[in-house]
C-alpha cells in the first residue's frame, strides 16, 4: 500500500510548496522509491486551460492532453516522469464529478454534502494517484485558513484514519519574515499558521521555513516548542540561486530522512545526487554566456512562459553557458522596430500564444532572425508566424497577410481545418496532448533528436495549410517533421540558416535539468557558436 505525504502552506502564497514537494520527490526517487506527485487546487475552474496567463501563469500540458497547473511542470522536471490528468485535482473537477453522480442517482436519493461526499471524492483522487506507487506526495494549493481550501484540508485530515496514521505524514511550508524595524526574524506567523492547522485536526510533523536569513538554533527551538515538532524537524529553506539547488539543501538537512521516519519506511539505498550537483555547479559558474530574446505578449508575468525559460536554462547548463533572457513584448517591436528591440541577442525564441494581439511584432522578429542569420526557435504560434513571414516576404503568397490566423480569411497560410473538431476528443477544437511526428532524414531536427519518430505535446487550434507546402519548399523551407495520420506539418526549418526552426508542438514540456530537450540544446548550441564567432570578430 502507498504512503502519503501532504504538503500544506501557511502565512502567504507562493512560498514554494511545489518546489518543496518536487524536491522531496527527487530525494525519494533517488532512494529507490516509486513516487507520484499530485496537486490539489481549491479553485473552481475545472482545469487551468481557460485561465489568463497574467493571473495564473502558464498552462502545463500532459501527454493525455490535460491542461494543468504549472506546478505539474515542476514535478515532471524534478522527478523525470510523465504525469497525467489524475495528478491535478481542482474543486471544479470534484464538484462536477459529485454532481454527475447525484444526477445519475448514485447516492440513492441521499442528501449530498461536503462531508462525506466531497471529501470522499477528494480522497478517491488521492488514492488513485497512489496505485502502483510507494509514496504519493500531495500538495494542497492555497494557504491554510482559506475558505475554498477547507474541504481539501478536511479530506487529508481524514486520510490518516482511512489509510492508517503510520502511512501519512504532514509537512507544512511557512514563512519566517524579517522585520526590518526590529532587525530580527519573527516566528509568530508560523505559530499562528500551525495553530490553524491544529484547529482543523492536522498535526504537522515537519516545518519547512522560508526565510531570507539563516534561522538560528534558538529560533528553531522556539518554533519546535510552540508548533509541537522536534527541533531537527524545523527545516530552513533559504532563497537559492536556482530552484535546482533546493533538493541538495533539503537533503543536507535530512528532510527525506525525516519523512521516511514519519512514514516508517526503510530506504533501499542512499541517494546519489551527483547529477543534480553538476546542474547546480554549471548554472552557478558557467564558462560562457548567451543572450536570448523571448518575444511574447505575456512577458510581464514571470510564470507565463515558465517551462520555456526553464528549458532554455537546461540547455544552457548542457552547453556550460549562462542563458540571459531578454523578455520582449511583441507589441514593442511593432512600435519601435525589430532592430531597435532585438539588436545584440544571439538567439530569438517566439513561444506559443493565442489571439491576434502582437502577431505583427512576432512576424517581424522572425524576419529579423532570418535575414540576419540569428538562431531562431519558434514554438507553436512561433512556428506559425515564421511560416507566415516566409510566405509573405520570400514567397509572396496570398493568404499571408495580417489576418493569417483569422478563420474568416480566405485561403490563409495558417488555418483552422474543416475537420479540426474531429482530430481529438481531448480539447474540442484544439489539438491537445502527445502526438507522434516522423522526422525527415538529413534535417537539423533529425540530427538533434537522433531518432526517426518522436512524440511531443501539443496545445493549439491552427495548422499549416497543406495547399502552400509545395510553394514553401520551392523557396527553400524544409518540412522536417510530419504527423502522418493527418498529414500535418510539425516541424519547419531553413537549411541555409545556422539554426532556424519552428515546431508545432511544445518541446519545453519535456525538458529536464538533467536531461535537456534536444531541440533546445541545438538552439542554444547555435547561439553559443554565434556568440563565440562574434567575440573572435571583435578581438580581431
Amino acid at each position: 500500500m502507498a504512503k502519503y505525504v501532504f504538503v500544506t502552506g501557511g502565512v502567504v502564497s507562493s512560498l514554494g510548496k511545489g518546489i518543496t514537494a518536487a524536491s522531496l520527490g527527487v530525494l525519494l526517487k533517488k532512494r529507490g522509491f516509486r513516487v507520484s506527485i499530485i496537486k490539489l487546487d481549491p479553485y473552481l475552474n475545472v482545469d487551468a486551460g481557460t485561465m489568463n496567463p497574467f493571473q495564473h501563469g502558464e498552462v502545463f500540458v500532459t501527454d493525455d492532453g490535460a491542461e494543468t497547473d504549472l506546478d505539474l511542470g515542476h514535478y515532471e522536471r524534478f522527478i523525470d516522469e510523465s504525469l497525467s490528468a489524475d495528478n491535478n485535482v481542482t474543486t471544479g473537477k470534484i464538484y462536477s464529478s459529485v454532481i454527475c453522480k447525484e444526477r445519475r442517482g448514485d447516492y440513492l436519493g441521499g442528501t449530498v454534502q461536503v462531508i462525506p461526499h466531497i471529501t470522499n471524492e477528494i480522497q478517491e483522487r488521492i488514492l488513485r494517484a497512489g496505485e502502483n506507487r510507494d509514496v504519493v506526495i500531495a500538495e494542497i494549493g492555497g494557504t491554510v485558513g482559506d475558505i475554498e481550501g477547507q474541504p481539501f484540508f478536511e479530506a487529508i485530515r481524514q486520510m490518516a484514519t482511512r489509510v492508517g496514521r503510520e502511512n501519512v505524514a504532514y509537512c507544512h511550508v511557512t514563512l519566517v519574515p524579517w522585520l526590518e524595524a526590529a532587525r530580527e526574524l519573527k516566528t509568530k506567523p508560523t505559530q499562528h499558521s500551525v495553530q490553524e492547522l491544529r484547529r482543523i485536526g492536522i498535526l504537522p510533523q515537519i516545518l519547512v521555513c522560508r526565510s531570507h536569513y539563516r534561522i538560528e538554533d534558538s529560533m528553531r527551538d522556539k518554533m519546535a516548542l510552540f508548533c509541537n515538532v522536534s527541533p531537527d524537524a524545523v527545516i530552513e529553506a533559504l532563497d537559492e540561486p536556482t530552484i535546482y539547488k533546493v533538493p541538495l539543501s533539503l537533503f543536507e538537512q535530512k528532510f527525506d530522512t525525516l519523512v521516511l521516519k514519519a512514514l516508517s519506511l526503510v530506504s533501499p539505498r542512499e541517494p546519489d545526487l551527483a547529477d543534480w550537483q553538476r546542474v547546480v555547479d554549471r548554472f552557478c559558474a558557467p564558462s560562457g554566456e548567451v543572450e536570448i530574446a523571448l518575444v511574447g505578449k505575456y512577458t510581464n508575468h514571470k510564470d507565463a512562459y515558465l517551462s520555456v525559460t526553464e528549458a532554455l536554462y537546461h540547455a544552457g547548463i548542457f552547453h556550460d553557458a549562462r542563458v540571459k533572457i531578454r523578455s520582449v513584448e511583441s507589441e514593442d517591436i511593432e512600435e519601435k522596430g525589430a532592430k531597435a528591440v532585438l539588436s545584440g541577442v544571439q538567439g530569438i525564441l517566439v513561444p506559443g500564444g493565442f489571439g491576434s494581439r502582437g502577431i505583427e511584432g512576432k512576424i517581424a522578429a522572425a524576419r529579423y532572425a532570418r535575414e540576419n542569420k540569428i538562431p531562431y526557435f519558434g514554438l507553436c504560434l512561433g512556428m506559425q508566424v515564421a511560416v507566415v513571414e516566409f510566405a509573405r516576404h520570400v514567397c509572396g503568397l496570398p493568404g499571408a497577410n495580417s489576418s493569417e490566423i483569422d478563420p474568416g480569411c480566405t485561403s490563409p497560410v495558417i488555418h483552422l481545418m474543416e475537420d479540426q473538431t474531429h482530430i481529438s476528443d481531448k480539447g474540442g477544437t484544439m489539438r491537445l496532448g502527445a502526438y507522434p511526428c516522423d522526422l525527415v532524414p538529413g534535417t537539423k531536427a533529425a540530427a538533434a533528436y537522433g531518432e526517426e519518430r518522436i512524440c511531443e505535446r501539443h496545445r493549439h487550434r491552427y495548422e499549416l495549410n497543406n495547399d502552400y507546402l509545395k510553394r514553401l519548399e520551392e523557396k527553400g523551407m524544409t518540412i522536417a517533421g510530419v504527423y502522418r495520420e493527418k498529414n500535418l506539418a510539425e516541424i519547419v526549418e531553413l537549411p541555409d540558416h545556422p539554426w532556424y526552426m519552428g515546431v508545432q508542438f511544445h518541446p519545453e514540456f519535456r525538458s529536464r535539468p538533467v536531461k535537456p530537450h534536444p531541440l533546445f540544446c541545438g538552439f542554444i548550441g547555435a547561439a553559443v557558436k554565434m556568440s563565440e564567432t562574434n567575440a573572435r570578430r571583435e578581438n580581431g
